[in-house]
């Protein structure tokens, strides 16, 4: 669903569930094997969506299609069933990472990884760009974790000259009063345990995030995707007291990989 230089991967064990989860669309895809890119690369991003602390992390960058069915580290594993006029619908199965409470966050629960199922529409008549919807549940959290969340955007990609392809996304991002609980609720026991003040979170939008990326052409094959996104926490998730004591509302993350084109 992607455009070539988008890289906002969270977390490397995103491309290993998914490549696992590619066999599900197989019998819908065409009779040519996959084309797309793939490579490695490394962020520098925030380490929980509180903006508690930043950490440097491997990055693996996936950006495959396979018939109507695509892969990329961002939107996961999406299968375009309805495609007409420009408009795409599908389901989709994507990665969520969790956190481990230490440090800073030390006292408050850890929260599984899991795993987000549900679908998505897209309206793209160009293929410089796109607006669209996504909506799904997480899945397998432990303890009552995850919930419903979702987002709306759009992806603008075009040309910069000497090859490079620049991309600008923006999304808004909105979740369930459960799922934004459990990266942004304290409750009693954890406030005593860790410090931070009890709150409780409500659903609603959580965040606005602006992305900018770079393709920059090294060879026929081979090259550099570079990518800069700003996030900034709204409603509930703003008001988090893990947020306001260890965390930011602005956050940052920088990534860059290098990428074989096949």
């Amino acid at each position: 669903m992607n455009f070539n230089g988008t890289l906002v991967m969270k977390n490397p064990g995103c491309v290993f569930l998914l490549l696992s989860l590619l066999g599900v669309g197989a019998g819908a895809q065409a009779a040519d094997g996959p084309t797309g890119k793939v490579g490695v690369g490394i962020g520098y991003q925030s380490y929980d969506p509180s903006g508690s602390r930043y950490q440097t992390v491997p990055l693996p960058y996936v950006d495959m299609d396979w018939g109507d069915v695509s892969l990329d580290t961002d939107d996961g594993l999406t299968w375009s069933a309805l495609k007409v006029d420009g408009w795409s619908a599908g389901p989709f199965i994507n990665y969520l990472p969790g956190r481990n409470a230490n440090g800073s966050l030390r006292g408050l629960r850890d929260v599984s990884d899991m795993a987000q199922l549900g679908g998505f529409v897209q309206y793209s008549p160009a293929d410089y760009w796109r607006v669209y919807a996504q909506l799904g549940q997480a899945m397998g959290g432990a303890g009552g974790q995850g919930g419903v969340l979702g987002q709306v955007g759009g992806e603008l990609g075009y040309p910069s000259g000497l090859g490079i392809i620049g991309s600008s996304q923006l999304a808004v991002h909105f979740a369930d009063g459960r799922q934004t609980s459990t990266f942004f609720g304290v409750s009693a026991r954890e406030s005593q345990a860790s410090g931070i003040s009890s709150y409780h979170a409500n659903g609603g939008f959580q965040n606005v995030t602006l992305t900018q990326s770079f393709d920059f052409p090294v060879s026929e094959h081979w090259s550099l995707e570079t990518s800069a996104s700003w996030t900034h926490l709204v409603g509930s998730a703003a008001d988090s007291s893990i947020v306001r004591e260890q965390g930011d509302v602005n956050q940052g993350a920088v990534q860059t990989a290098v990428s074989y084109k096949f």
